[in-house]
């Protein structure tokens, strides 16, 4: 309905009613008929929605997708998607944007590993800095580690300085000494390559089913302070793990990981190379301070519950034990390998 009155000056007004199905619609211009202002109010209360009550407002805006960051300290790496072709061989597509090849990943994260420490990250910057990825440090410590800071700067290497419960996040542990590096694992040795630059005064230690890692930093420790080079195991990573590496001070930088497809076989190879088998009980063979400990041989040891197995203590070349006072059963493999390896020394090397 219409109205019609007349207004200052003669002018004439036009007032038009809107009906309530008109309420929620942009309003028009009757007489030119084109589109208005805002949509209108249906009453005082009503208003323009605001940004907070768009859906999810206040949530984490990485709560619902998959490549919300973490504290993971790898890298999330993004890749194209994949199609397979006829041979079976995979093409790579344009890359789509947010697109995480989750594959290239679980790859990354197997060939590298974290080590943290301040004096095994020392000693491991001073021997292969190019294996560092990305490193973490607490401020008090980047005094020391001034000419690491300059190399990594230098060589487009990331580095955060963050504080403890950061670098707890980013190392896995509250044992981190202050820095933890991102580190590519080294690959262990073969027997062969081994042999290839022996002397002829050589020890190289053998661990079977040992894998405890503090009992490895222990052993990377000893063989450091001795001079024990090689050490043969059945998986080449065990030494590359935070804590033995942490646990060996600096040791892990100066022993050489030696792997094979068998550990039985990897004996016998040493042995046709001229070298003796000596293995190691708590309480059969010839004691320790009788034996003459030969000056090139392959000195093995086992885990503390069992020792070394029964196939290959009746294989030895030579069977030695450390002589105590009874009072317990045995030593700790650590502890075992640091006097054996002292008395290799005094007779061999001193």
């Amino acid at each position: 309905m219409s109205e019609e009155f007349k207004g200052k000056g003669g002018k004439v007004k036009v007032m038009y009613v809107r009906s309530d199905d008109d309420s929620g619609k942009r309003t028009e211009n009757p007489r030119t008929g084109k589109g208005g202002g805002r949509p209108a109010t249906s009453g005082k209360g009503d208003r323009r929605p605001r940004r907070d009550d768009k859906p999810g407002a206040g949530r984490d805006r990485y709560s619902d997708r998959d490549d919300a960051p973490s504290s993971s300290p790898w890298r999330t790496v993004s890749r194209p998607p994949r199609d397979y072709n006829d041979d079976g061989s995979t093409q790579a597509e344009p890359a789509e944007k947010g697109y995480v090849d989750r594959e290239v990943i679980r790859r990354q994260r197997a060939e590298e590993t974290r080590v943290y420490g301040e004096n095994a990250c020392q000693a491991l910057f001073q021997s292969r800095p190019d294996s560092i990825v990305r490193a973490w440090f607490i401020q008090s410590v980047t005094p020391r580690f001034k000419e690491a800071l300059r190399w990594m700067a230098a060589n487009r290497k990331a580095y955060h300085v963050v504080d403890d419960a950061e670098l707890a996040k980013a190392s896995g542990t509250e044992h981190h000494g202050g820095v933890c590096f991102i580190i590519k694992k080294r690959n262990g040795m073969s027997v062969e390559s081994w042999l290839e630059n022996a002397g002829e005064d050589d020890c190289v230690l053998a661990l079977e089913d040992v894998g405890n890692p503090h009992n490895l930093g222990g052993i990377m420790r000893s063989c450091a302070h001795f001079g024990v080079k090689g050490l043969l195991v059945e998986d080449a990573s065990l030494l590359e793990s935070g804590a033995a590496v942490r646990t060996a001070e600096g040791g892990a930088e100066h022993v050489q990981a030696i792997s094979g497809d068998n550990f039985s076989d990897g004996l016998e190879r040493f042995r046709k190379a001229g070298y003796a088998i000596v293995s190691t009980s708590s309480h059969k063979g010839t004691a320790l301070y009788q034996a003459q400990l030969p000056k090139k041989m392959v000195l093995v040891l086992g885990q503390e519950r069992d020792g070394v197995s029964d196939a290959t203590f009746d294989n030895a070349d030579m069977r030695i034990a450390i002589p105590g006072s009874g009072n317990v059963e045995s030593l700790n493999v650590s502890v075992a390998t640091g006097v054996l390896l002292a008395e290799w020394w005094r007779q061999n090397k001193a």
